[in-house]
């Protein structure tokens, strides 16, 4: 893996130590063959499904590595929801403090886990005041603070990589599909499949109004969004991919697939109906991956990664009676 000049770190030791340590601390995650969605798509499918994780998505890998490798008390972070939740819970776990700074769109459902956790919500506007600004104004406050990266370090791409550790592990997949926002879980999974030196292609899925990533995977640049995308996809609505991410996806996907806001509801519905699974739009990225170009993957054994299921009861309930 040397080949990731800006993530030295990411050394096969290093990778070792983790995979090594962390799985006691998080849940194994859910593998299930679905002969349905695979009818319908003319592949072999398998769904891998972090919902059930703790905090509901794979963030709590990357948050518990992270915090534990740290001595600070105080724990800043910004999140839309899913990477607070998990930072919150990890904090109470470690006996830290932490303030999560997020969107005032965030799911509801996400703001209250957050709390109940025992973190303090920072709600802004992010027409007004930036995540980035935010978090600047919060460390004048807070001077001794850490500010946990949602995915540009180091600790949580090694965090997210124990996930790919099970799912190269599991089988031999002809292609991993996994959404992708900041790059967090996706560098992680490429990280895994080379270190376990796997020939699986690891295909990305984004949310077209959210589309920075494909857009810089085309260009061969770090391309970013001019504002928080308006995507149902609120676990994507990033400006860009972190800059280590960056350096890891540029060399280690096959291809971004950019996905409708409508496919993804669809796939959401799908994984309802025929995997009585219940997945927030951001974890549904995958299946709607495959929805929008099924020529990539027919006939192929395809693992299509779920990264959570913290949605609003009202979102998933009116997504699921669209054309009925």
């Amino acid at each position: 893996m040397s080949y990731y000049a800006l993530v030295p770190e990411l050394t096969n030791d290093y990778i070792r130590n983790v995979w090594e340590t962390l799985p006691r601390y998080v849940r194994s995650t859910l593998l299930l063959p679905n002969a349905a969605l695979s009818t319908q798509l003319g592949c072999d499918l398998t769904v891998v499904s972090e919902t059930f994780q703790y905090t509901g998505s794979f963030k709590f890998r990357a948050a518990y590595n992270l915090l534990s490798s740290v001595p600070h008390q105080q724990i800043i972070a910004a999140s839309s929801g899913n990477f607070g939740q998990a930072v919150a819970y990890a904090s109470k776990l470690l006996g830290k403090q932490c303030i999560v700074t997020m969107p005032g769109t965030s799911a509801q459902v996400k703001i209250e886990a957050v709390q109940s956790y025992g973190g303090i919500v920072d709600l802004i506007d992010v027409r007004e005041v930036s995540r980035i600004e935010r978090i600047h104004q919060l460390l004048a406050e807070y001077p001794e603070a850490f500010v946990a990266p949602a995915y540009d370090d180091y600790r949580v791409v090694a965090g997210n990589s124990t996930l790919g550790k099970e799912i190269f592990n599991a089988a031999n997949f002809d292609m991993v599909v996994v959404p992708v926002g900041g790059g967090g879980l996706s560098s992680g999974l490429v990280i895994a499949r080379d270190h376990l030196q796997a020939q699986t292609k690891i295909v990305g899925a984004e949310p077209l109004l959210g589309n920075d990533a494909a857009r810089s995977f085309r260009s061969g640049q770090l391309l970013a969004n001019e504002q928080e995308p308006a995507t149902i996809a609120d676990g994507a609505r990033t400006l860009s991919l972190g800059h280590l991410n960056w350096e890891i996806l540029r060399h280690g996907l096959s291809n971004i697939i950019e996905v409708p806001d409508e496919i993804i509801l669809d796939a959401l519905r799908r994984y309802f109906r025929y995997v009585n699974l219940k997945v927030e739009p951001t974890g549904a990225l995958a299946l709607g991956a495959l929805l929008t170009q099924p020529e990539q993957f027919y006939g192929k054994r395809v693992c299509c990664v779920v990264s959570g299921g913290n949605v609003d009861p009202t979102v998933f309930a009116q997504a699921l009676l669209v054309n009925e």
